[in-house]
């Protein structure tokens, strides 16, 4: 624990420094202001990130106020920290993570119940940032994938926490298996 608060005290510094210097910012945003804001919604949280870059990492999922300050990461980042925001802000929330086949990649979404669609970073630039698709994992990972123009393997609903930086996958639907095994079978029909 002492490691990642000197670490995150250390990128204060280096943040701090830089705009001393004239290369930086005082007034990045963090994840406090997001919780904080009192009209966040799926539409306004992808509004605070269209002008972020694309950038991979080594780390599976960056720590949130390093991916606001940096204004860069993946589709991961976004989807998670979309997770955490709209969650508190009382909005039911799902990450999804598909994978595809020929692409040699994976995309991860926050699918948004009340909204009946996903935040996609691939889209957040865009006037209609939620992409509306059916609840099912299977009708999730079948949208994604064709807006890669790509053909899905799998797809997982997963959890993940910022405090451990530990995801949990906990429902994995396969292509090719029939979809009445599907393991969401019943948040399709409700």
């Amino acid at each position: 624990m002492k490691m990642i608060r000197g670490a995150r005290f250390l990128r204060l510094c280096a943040v701090v420094l830089a705009a001393a210097a004239g290369g930086g910012r005082l007034d990045a945003l963090l994840v406090s202001d997001l919780l904080a804001d009192p009209k966040m919604t799926p539409a306004r949280f992808a509004g605070y990130f269209t002008d972020f870059k694309f950038e991979t990492h080594p780390f599976d999922v960056q720590d949130p106020d390093e991916f606001l300050s940096r204004q860069s990461g993946d589709c991961i980042d976004y989807a998670v920290l979309a997770d955490y925001v709209l969650k508190r802000d009382g909005y039911g929330t799902r990450l999804i993570r598909i994978e595809m086949l020929g692409k040699e990649m994976g995309h991860a979404v926050c699918y948004v119940t009340q909204g009946k669609g996903y935040l996609d970073y691939n889209n957040r630039a865009y006037f209609f940032t939620l992409t509306h698709c059916g609840s099912s994992i299977r009708e999730i990972a079948t949208k994604v994938a064709d807006s890669f123009d790509a053909n899905w393997t799998f797809a997982q609903e997963f959890t993940y926490s910022y405090k451990t930086s530990v995801k949990h996958a906990f429902l994995t639907v396969v292509k090719t298996d029939p979809p009445s095994t599907d393991p969401d079978l019943a948040t399709r029909k409700s």
